[in-house]
């Protein structure tokens, strides 16, 4: 008889396996799939590149055009005063709906739910043609004198009309996304900070929405892309931007389709250059949660209280 102790059977009756010397199969399916897929995209590619109808000469000339570049300028101009113009006002109105106040929360309510619920080109459209409602807007003390008053054609123009209708729609909707990071934040860290005699008001301000960033920050970068795209609905009111600038060179030249690809170029480039910055800023804001633990409510208080 041996002296070599036995060697249990595998559980089941499976037979022993080679563990060390193990390896994955060759993904020869896998790659096959990316072949077929390479040879689909440049296929595609150069059927694109020698379609003489996409007039590629006329979209190389007309790209860095002035008119095209003006009207770059406008979109991009628009973009950053209607977000900011948005966000500050969402802010506002993300706060309201959280309010225990019942005309806070309801009027934050009406306002999210009107701009949400009706369609952006009616409410610039709308915007651009309150003259015909109201021929004149006033300042008045209600049921009271007249403070001042203007024409509403001198008031409301294309700047102002884009303005106005991108910033309030842009607020209904930076309000949600607010509110939703305002609630993923612990309930404990607003009660630990009232505990230790901090206001709501500056809770709110140091500890609050700096934790909240993290659920806001990737949503916002969403909705700043969705407005580079929502600035080519101006061009219905006659504003110079970048949609509207291509069209009028396309209503001289009748060159439609390589127009339209400048514009699409442009939009594209801006959104890529956008989608890379927020990449940025989402691994910024997402590097607690690569930590062991997130900071506990007690010491986030205290630091916040000095």
């Amino acid at each position: 008889m041996s002296g070599k102790p036995a060697i249990a059977p595998p559980a089941g009756g499976a037979d022993p396996r080679d563990v060390v010397n193990a390896h994955a199969p060759f993904p020869i399916g896998r790659l096959i799939l990316w072949a077929v897929t390479a040879v689909i995209v440049v296929d595609f590619g150069l059927i694109v590149a020698r379609n003489e109808n996409f007039g590629w000469p006329v979209v190389a000339a007309y790209f860095f055009d002035r008119t095209v570049l003006n009207g770059l300028s406008v979109s991009l101009g628009l973009t950053v005063v209607a977000m900011v113009i948005g966000t500050a006002l969402g802010l506002v109105l993300a706060i309201a709906r959280l309010s225990k106040d019942t005309l806070a929360s309801s009027s934050a309510s009406l306002f999210i739910w009107f701009f949400r619920g009706t369609p952006l080109l009616v409410q610039l459209i709308f915007w651009y043609n309150l003259s015909t409602l109201f021929p004149q807007i006033s300042l008045a003390i209600p049921f009271g004198p007249t403070l001042a008053s203007w024409e509403t054609n001198a008031v409301i123009t294309p700047v102002t009309a884009a303005i106005v209708g991108l910033a309030l729609n842009e607020a209904a909707y930076m309000a949600e996304v607010i509110r939703g990071g305002l609630l993923s934040v612990d309930r404990g860290q607003a009660e630990t900070a009232e505990a230790f005699g901090m206001t709501k008001g500056r809770a709110l301000r140091r500890i609050i929405i700096p934790q909240a960033m993290r659920s806001i920050v990737p949503p916002t970068g969403n909705q700043l892309i969705s407005m580079i795209k929502a600035t080519s609905l101006v061009s219905v009111i006659a504003m110079a931007d970048l949609l509207y600038s291509v069209q009028s060179i396309y209503n001289r030249t009748f060159e439609i389709i390589p127009m339209l690809l400048v514009a699409v170029l442009w939009y594209l480039l801006i959104t890529s250059i956008l989608n890379v910055g927020q990449s940025y800023i989402e691994a910024y804001y997402s590097r607690g949660e690569r930590r062991d633990g997130a900071a506990a409510p007690l010491p986030a208080a205290q630091e916040a209280s000095h």
